[in-house]
């Protein structure tokens, strides 16, 4: 880590605050990995000041997205499960690439997409591994200084592909073994999130036994899938004779530890449980749509008070990392429905940040730009052809929501450690990261034989 103060003098600074403060006169003070201070420009002493400077008037300042539903495991996955209904997809060929995947082919999988997600201005993920090697994927977060909630994934039932699952006493005991090894790991960046995949994968004794762990794990969360398509939903009609959250809630799993992915087929009833449990709702669109699953009523969550935030869910389902991608599609898609007013940039730009902060419980440490919170920053150049010429505040919003893409993401830091610089990973040689990612996809096929 960087123990030396660091000073960024952008542009301007949206803050993501309680107040949605957009800074115009201030400049952020970055020590020990903590925002320390605010700075008025107009007082910076730039010849004396006593630490690093990086004066960049022309670039934006924000905080670093979070993306509260992913699929690192599935990187190495991207275009060979398209035009595909989500049980089809799982079945076809998810659940076999998954089952096929060596500790190596997993380590790039995830090292893929931890370098599309910070080059993009993602800082901070929950992400669902997969059943084996879950150790590679901390490993690659650890080793990409991102802040990440990760567990490997949980079936112990599994009519889509019976091979694909293990008991439930393995995967309760090899989810507490990892949970013990990285909950905390890389001085608190990582925790440790129980993920069983979802209903039909999961039996209700894995399911409560996986929630009755959270107790043990200071922080952690119960992370799975739910409502996401119709013919999921009419499944779990026909063996429980209950909805999808209404079951959850007849185990006892939700609470505001719990997130869930999607959320798009609900009733009335089943959205008051979620606001009464306070679960939290990841909102996927780019995924949603491609698998044909349908749109999540947001405006209607938001409207009652469920906690909604954002994810980019898996590369085979959406084919993209990119937050401004689900951004600007969260805003867009609920239009036709609700009207040109509904989901506007300013809304849509907060649950990109603070309100997944908040979903997942570190909107203490991260989420907006305040002192004392860590420096998990983003740069953007709002200067190029793909924005507005106009730099008012409410078009700040529309701009980034929009009009942005990864193209705009010139810098990004975590806890005061640069990550990306010049629009290039720190981290990463993305050249030699394909070429290795091309050898482990060549040989996983082979080893599953789809």
């Amino acid at each position: 880590m960087n123990n030396g103060k660091i000073l960024i003098v952008p542009k301007q600074i949206i803050s993501a605050n309680e107040n949605r403060e957009i800074y115009y006169d201030k400049a952020v003070e970055v020590k020990d990995g903590v925002i320390s201070a605010f700075v008025d420009k107009n007082k910076i002493d730039f010849p004396n000041y006593d630490g690093k400077i990086y004066n960049v008037p022309d670039l934006t300042l924000i905080p670093g997205f979070i993306q509260t539903h992913v699929h690192l495991c599935q990187t190495l996955f991207r275009g060979l499960a398209d035009d595909l209904e989500l049980l089809d997809w799982l079945q076809k060929r998810i659940f076999p690439y998954e089952m096929a995947h060596s500790y190596e082919s997993l380590k790039v999988s995830a090292q893929l997409g931890i370098h599309e997600l910070q080059t993009s201005g993602t800082t901070t993920i929950l992400d669902m591994g997969t059943i084996n090697h879950q150790e590679a994927v901390f490993e690659s977060l650890i080793e990409s200084k991102m802040r990440a909630f990760s567990g490997k994934c949980m079936v112990d039932e599994n009519e889509l592909l019976p091979e694909f699952k293990e008991s439930t006493g393995e995967s309760l005991a090899s989810s507490r073994k990892l949970a013990e090894q990285f909950h905390g790991a890389a001085n608190g960046k990582i925790k440790y999130a129980f993920a069983p995949r979802f209903v039909l994968s999961c039996s209700g004794k894995l399911l409560q036994e996986t929630f009755n762990m959270l107790k043990d794990f200071p922080g952690a969360l119960f992370h799975s899938h739910t409502s996401e398509n119709k013919d999921e939903v009419e499944e779990v009609r026909r063996r429980y004779n209950m909805e999808n959250v209404e079951y959850f809630d007849s185990l006892g799993v939700l609470s505001d530890r719990t997130v869930l992915a999607h959320g798009i087929h609900v009733s009335d009833s089943e959205r008051e449980t979620l606001k009464k449990t306070g679960t939290r709702i990841a909102h996927c669109p780019s995924a949603n749509l491609k698998l044909g699953s349908g749109i999540a009523n947001i405006p209607k969550y938001l409207e009652e008070g469920v906690s909604v935030s954002l994810g980019a869910d898996g590369p085979p389902c959406n084919n993209n990392l990119s937050m401004f991608k689900e951004m600007r599609l969260a805003a867009l898609i609920q239009k036709p429905i609700h009207g040109s007013t509904s989901m506007d940039a300013e809304t849509v730009f907060h649950l990109a940040t603070i309100e997944g902060a908040k979903a997942l419980h570190i909107d203490d440490i991260t989420g907006s730009i305040e002192p004392g919170k860590k420096a998990d920053l983003v740069l953007l150049d709002l200067n190029k052809t793909n924005q507005s010429l106009l730099n008012e505040d409410k078009n700040l919003y529309s701009n980034i929501v929009y009009s942005a893409g990864r193209e705009n993401v010139i810098d990004v830091m975590i806890e005061g450690e640069w990550v990306v610089r010049n629009s290039g990973s720190v981290i990463y040689d993305e050249r030699e990261l394909v070429e290795r990612g091309r050898k482990e996809l060549k040989k996983l096929m082979e080893r599953a034989k789809v």
